[in-house]
């Protein structure tokens, strides 16, 4: 049985209400909280703020130091290099920079990178602030043309080669490339100068060698606004070193610069007779000439080739030696090979030429237009060549090809084409190549007109001659013994007799002789009878009555009346 007090005090007590109390957040985890809010935020700036990141490859890393090396164009700031590894085959460094965002426009296709350092070249020295600073990654940014002007693809790119030298132009250079072909390089560099008037307006940026590897093609930069003055007729030539000229005027010594006799230069002008004004387009390619006066000659037009046959030494002509006209360079020899004549069995030499008719100016062109006109009324309109026809007719009025001396101290030959009126006549064909016939050296001619006379030499009979000659001397000592025995004594009674004859001579001649005395007695009576014959002709002149009449009697001398003087 249960108490009942017991119960009431059960009934008395209630349950306890729990109550949780709030749990507060402690100041403590803002730190953390509002770090991660700071470096979320310089994350996100970075992010923003950086541009893309490029890869560069170059030959070496010398000079590059990774988080230091800075990216510049125009000197300014634009970018770290962030990693410097070596190529999976070793043979290229890959360098990783990281570009601001402001500079993200030059990550684009044509943009150049390259190293900066200290350099020393034909322009000069460049990179030297880089002793102190340290090496950096210089840029050539693409602004969407290039120095000539012209557009270039603008696309975004991230991987570049990079160039183990800085550029020679800049794509902000205003100016022209143009390329100019020669037979080879000659002095001539990267960074060599250009003329105009002597006046240094471009540069060489860069050469290779032609496709077919006979040629040169020299890439050359020309500024603005000088590159104008490049037209279609201009002609480039060689600057090097000096020309010497000597002529009737003297010895005259020509050179652009003393740089160009230096490292080498190229010139550019026009002829007097050039007209045209309008300038030439960017990558216009001209051909190099060797010297000034080679590119002011005349236009040599189309070559006419020719082959001559010359059977005597050809020693001391080569490939490239003049083809002289009366003074005037038609051509040059091209090339010199041997051939075999199974007729005579003997070798002789083929030379293969070109000539330029063109050269002879009024000449040629006269023969030019007669030459059409023949061919057109013959209804073989330009068949015949007109340098071909004028050869033809020269020929056969005794144009021939002979070899001469053009150095007797080196033995250089050249050759000459002259006429020789006393040729052999010979039948000319038209043919390619017109074969020229040719004629004996002045040497060789010379040399067999030697040989002639030692050939008859060599037949006299020298040994009889001398037997003869030995005879005859011996006969000639046996009749001078038998004179001098025989004709002495008669002469020396001859020489007595003579010595009196002229003894008695002298005495005859003698000044008190006889003979001297009449003889000018005699000469003393001539002149009188002489004076006599005068005197007898002046008075017949002034009396020719006389012959009739006689000479009448001496007239009576004048006496005068004197007067005298008051």
């Amino acid at each position: 049985m249960s108490d009942p007090a017991s119960s009431g005090d059960h009934a008395a007590i209630r349950t306890p209400e729990v109550t949780r109390r709030k749990r507060r957040i402690s100041w403590i985890w803002l730190v953390p909280f509002v770090a991660a809010v700071a470096g979320f935020t310089l994350v996100a700036r970075t992010w923003l703020e950086s541009g893309p990141t490029v890869t560069i490859t170059f030959k070496t890393a010398e000079g590059l130091e990774v988080g230091k090396t800075q990216v510049r164009y125009k000197d300014v700031n634009i970018g770290t290099v962030r990693s410097i590894h070596l190529s999976q085959d070793r043979s290229k460094v890959i360098v990783k920079a990281e570009l601001v965002k402001d500079a993200a426009s030059i990550a684009r296709e044509g943009t150049q990178f390259w190293v900066v350092r200290p350099r020393l070249g034909l322009s000069g020295v460049s990179g030297l602030g880089t002793l102190l600073s340290g090496a950096y990654i210089g840029v050539d940014a693409n602004n969407g043309k290039d120095a000539s002007g012209k557009p270039v693809s603008d696309e975004e790119k991230t991987e570049f080669v990079g160039l183990e030298t800085p550029p020679e132009v800049t794509h902000d250079r205003p100016g022209k490339r143009f390329t100019v072909r020669a037979t080879d390089l000659g002095s001539l560099d990267v960074g060599s100068p250009v003329y105009y008037r002597r006046i240094s307006v471009g540069q060489v940026i860069g050469y290779q060698l032609d496709s077919t590897g006979h040629f040169v093609n020299i890439q050359i930069f020309v500024d603005a606004p000088h590159d104008k003055f490049v037209t279609s007729d201009t002609h480039f030539w060689n600057a090097s070193g000096v020309d010497f000229t000597l002529n009737a005027e003297g010895l005259k010594v020509r050179t652009q610069s003393l740089v160009s006799v230096a490292v080498g230069g190229i010139a550019f002008g026009q002829r007097d007779d050039d007209t045209t004004d309008t300038p030439a387009k960017a990558d216009t390619v001209f051909k190099l000439y060797g010297s000034e006066a080679a590119a002011e000659a005349i236009p040599d037009g189309d070559p006419f080739p020719i082959v001559m046959r010359f059977d005597q030494s050809i020693r001391g002509l080569s490939v490239g030696a003049p083809i002289d006209f009366n003074g005037v360079v038609l051509g040059q020899v091209d090339s010199i090979s041997l051939d075999f004549d199974r007729a005579s069995k003997r070798f002789f030499a083929l030379v293969h030429a070109n000539l330029y008719p063109q050269r002879l100016g009024a000449v040629y062109e006269r023969v030019r237009e007669f030459s059409a006109q023949e061919d057109k009324d013959a209804g073989r309109e330009g068949v015949t060549h007109p340098g071909g026809r004028l050869l033809g007719s020269m020929i056969q009025h005794g144009l021939r090809a002979q070899l001469r001396s053009s150095n007797l101290l080196t033995g250089q030959l050249y050759v000459a084409l002259d006429v020789f009126p006393n040729a052999k006549p010979v039948t000319f064909e038209m043919s390619t190549p017109a074969q020229i016939p040719t004629q004996a050296g002045n040497l060789d001619q010379l040399q067999q007109q030697i040989a002639n006379v030692a050939a008859k030499l060599d037949k006299i009979p020298f040994d009889q001659i001398g037997v003869d000659l030995q005879r005859t001397l011996a006969n000639s000592a046996r009749l001078m013994a038998r004179l001098d025995k025989q004709v002495a004594p008669q002469a020396e009674a001859l020489l007595k007799q003579a010595n009196k004859s002229l003894a008695d001579l002298g005495n005859l001649l003698a000044p008190d002789a006889p003979l001297p005395v009449n003889a000018q007695n005699a000469m003393d009576e001539l002149s009188r009878a002489a004076r006599s014959l005068r005197a007898l002709a002046d008075y017949l002149q002034a009396n020719p009555e006389a012959l009739l009449r006689g000479r009448g009697p001496d007239p009576l001398p004048n006496y005068g009346t004197t007067r005298n003087p008051r």
